[in-house]
């Protein structure tokens, strides 16, 4: 993992705002309509320079391809494996049950209500090889372009994906999962041997609490978190942890979240993951007091924290002495060098998602900028 000796970097969770013409293009495509594959990927090629000189702008230090090119960060795998043309069951999120209007306007948005998540039917295997590698280059291209390095780029994790695609092939949950991860060590791989960063996305860990697993006592569902780390492990087997983050999430919408899983119950079992960085969401009212765990759990010295200090699903934007005081509160207690800072989550998690107005994540983002400055020189003077 990156880390900086002389003052705090900057980042973010992975998505960002794709274009108006692009969202158009990938509804399209994945509402069936035909849609050009040249046009398509060209245009992908252009948001991806688009996108990683505006993070350039803004002051990002380690900067990704925005996720253009994936319909959201967990269901673009029903493109790239074979095993998935069943059904899936509905999800149930537990804080929206006690409040349904409020269900209503979550799944109402644009980009959730068209994802499309099809049931594991079949064995499961790569079935397109090209496409990480495509964003591979796509990305490569658009850094060497503006004489860019530090970059990142994300991948599902085998337990994500086992909460949005149902099993209906394999004998039990422990099967399944790993039959994920062996076919996700593909996409890891690529990436990371390309030199690229590989953030992996982990809601399970957090939001899986209260939606995969929301029947289950607290024991029980650590348990099955430690199972996905394992299996996560598995998948992670030839990679080098250093160019390995994770990332946590309780879930990017705008809900009550009064059921989301305190960050001291996950947190231990998430340090056992063969990575170098934990990404998590430490800047909206449900956990921005959880700082105050590191006040007793040690953080290991292999693994840098990456704490959210904006958030993803609120368009104020943060003033960045209120950033810079995030930083120093964690700074204090993990301290400067063990510390990086981004976003709570992904800006455009799903095609169309409208939470945040794009032009907002932008100054969001140069918010985040100025007030890592602002905290450096505080931290090293």
């Amino acid at each position: 993992m990156i880390r900086s000796s002389d003052r705090i970097l900057t980042t973010h969770t992975g998505s960002l705002p794709r274009p108006e013409d692009l969202i158009k293009l990938m509804f399209a495509k994945e509402e069936g309509i035909p849609v050009e594959n040249v046009a398509l990927n060209e245009r992908i090629a252009t948001a991806v320079l688009e996108i990683v000189e505006k993070q350039i702008d803004a002051g990002i230090d380690i900067v990704n391809d925005g996720e253009v090119s994936k319909p959201s960060y967990a269901t673009y795998i029903k493109d790239r494996l074979n095993g998935f043309s069943g059904e899936s069951e509905s999800l149930i999120y537990q804080d929206l049950v006690d409040f349904p209007t409020m269900a209503q306007r979550v799944f109402k948005d644009p980009g959730r209500s068209r994802r499309k998540t099809p049931g594991c039917n079949g064995e499961i295997s790569v079935g397109d090889k090209q496409a990480v590698k495509k964003d591979i280059e796509n990305l490569q291209i658009a850094l060497t372009k503006n004489n860019f390095r530090n970059c990142f780029m994300s991948a599902a994790s085998p337990g994500v994906i086992s909460l949005f695609f149902s099993n209906h092939h394999y004998p039990n949950f422990e099967t399944y999962i790993y039959a994920v991860a062996e076919a996700m060590k593909y996409e890891y791989e690529a990436i990371t041997n390309s030199g690229i960063g590989l953030q992996i996305d982990c809601p399970d860990l957090a939001m899986g609490r209260h939606i995969q697993y929301a029947a289950l006592d607290i024991t029980e569902f650590q348990k099955q978190a430690e199972l996905h780390v394992n299996a996560l492990n598995y998948a992670l087997e030839n990679v080098d942890p250093e160019l390995v983050r994770i990332h946590l999430c309780w879930g990017n919408y705008e809900g009550p979240h009064h059921c989301d899983v305190p960050l001291e119950d996950i947190i231990n079992i998430a340090f056992k993951a063969r990575v170098s960085g934990i990404s998590f969401e430490a800047a909206n009212p449900r956990h921005a007091h959880e700082y105050t765990i590191f006040d007793t759990v040690a953080v290991p010295d292999h693994l840098v924290l990456i704490p959210g200090v904006i958030e993803s699903k609120s368009n104020f934007i943060e003033h960045p002495e209120l950033i810079a005081q995030r930083i120093e509160k964690m700074a204090k207690r993990i301290g400067r060098e063990q510390l990086i800072v981004g976003s709570d989550c992904g800006f455009g998690t799903w095609v169309g998602q409208a939470a945040v107005d794009p032009d907002i994540t932008w100054a969001k983002l140069s918010a985040l900028s100025e007030g890592a400055r602002i905290a450096s020189e505080r931290l090293w003077k």
